[in-house]
């Protein structure tokens, strides 16, 4: 695999540094450019992040002295870059102009935000459920006007704890309904118990917009290409509630299901094992080499314990049991910073990279 420049808009920010962290010493990726905002930008990225690198590694020596450029600056930024992640702190309709200026720049675009996750054309992919979706790439560059550059998007970072768990379930078993209880760290929010005191010994019960993305999200994913669009599916009916608790990090997900074809706890558990997808079949770099993990004690999977199984890029299952309501129930914990948030988006990267999307 060649070696492709990188840049990362709006580096300074929890995920933009988690993108600066999993860079470093990447097979493919060569970190070349970070951008930010104008406050930012003439900085070395060491002055402009500050006290404020939250990350647990040190910041990467070759990023300290990478001089911020200003995300507003496209063709600055892309005339360095074969493409950008992006992960930026603005209101939808401005990162949906600023996502799109990249792309008609001929920069393709691996984007964190969600203001992107519907436009019709637009690939939302987590890699080992629906690679087929970058094939609606082409219908996008038609419509943008150009050779390379596109937009490639990655879900939210909820759904990454049960949505896989979900997935190898719905074709033979016929997923018909999901009740699913989140329970989110505070990174989530961009934050740590330094700069959100209000947090600890705490617990929130409501998260702006993350409930409607719960719900909606995931018949994306499990939509079809139709022409020039993806048309999301109909079913399974999908209903969420979403909780911030005094976490790090780590995502929980308490999920409950309804079948057509009820299985048995071992069809279930065997679905589980078996389940790989196009980013273990190709080997990406970032790729877990076991997906789903299970665990048969009564107390796990742990935040604290289990959050970071397999480089914090695999997600982890228990407590399987049949429900009085449902047909079953169980428990789901994923790293949101890295499956779901900038781990997650180095994978869809590399997924890109191995489909020659960026050549």
């Amino acid at each position: 695999m060649k070696e492709y420049r990188v840049g990362v808009v709006g580096a300074t920010g929890m995920v933009g540094q988690r993108f600066v962290s999993l860079l470093e010493n990447h097979p493919w990726f060569h970190l070349a450019v970070v951008a930010a905002s104008p406050r930012s930008a003439g900085k070395t990225y060491e002055e402009a992040v500050g006290s404020r690198w939250a990350m647990p590694t040190p910041m990467p020596e070759a990023a300290k002295k990478l001089v911020v450029l200003n995300a507003a600056d496209v063709e600055a930024v892309a005339s360095q870059v074969d493409f950008v992640f992006c992960a930026v702190d603005m209101k939808k309709d401005e990162i949906r102009a600023l996502e799109e200026a990249y792309a008609r720049a001929e920069c393709p675009v691996v984007s964190n935000n969600s203001a992107n996750r519907f436009t019709p054309d637009v690939p939302m992919v987590v890699p080992e459920i629906n690679a087929d979706h970058l094939e609606i790439i082409p219908a996008q560059r038609r419509r943008l006007g150009t050779k390379r550059g596109f937009i490639a998007v990655k879900s939210n970072c909820s759904l990454q704890s049960y949505v896989p768990a979900m997935h190898p379930l719905m074709e033979e078993f016929g997923v018909t309904k999901a009740l699913v209880c989140t329970y989110q760290a505070i990174s989530g929010a961009g934050k740590t118990f330094a700069t959100w005191p209000e947090m600890v010994d705490n617990c929130i019960p409501y998260i702006g917009g993350e409930e409607e993305k719960s719900e909606q999200e995931p018949l994306k994913l499990w939509g079809h290409i139709e022409g020039d669009r993806i048309v999301s599916a109909a079913s399974p009916a999908i209903t969420a509630q979403c909780l911030r608790i005094p976490v790090s990090d780590g995502h929980m997900a308490a999920v409950f299901l309804s079948f057509a074809n009820k299985p048995t706890k071992a069809q279930i558990l065997d679905k589980w094992a078996k389940f790989a997808g196009p980013a273990q079949e190709l080997n990406l770099p970032s790729a877990p080499k076991q997906f789903l993990h299970y665990f048969e004690e009564a107390d796990r999977p742990q935040t604290r314990l289990d959050r970071d199984t397999e480089k914090g890029m695999a997600v982890c299952i228990g407590r399987l049991r049949e429900d009085t309501q449902y047909d079953y129930k169980f428990v789901c914990l994923s790293h949101n910073t890295l499956r779901g948030a900038a781990g997650g988006g180095v994978l869809l990267a590399e997924l890109l990279a191995a489909k020659g999307y960026f050549d």
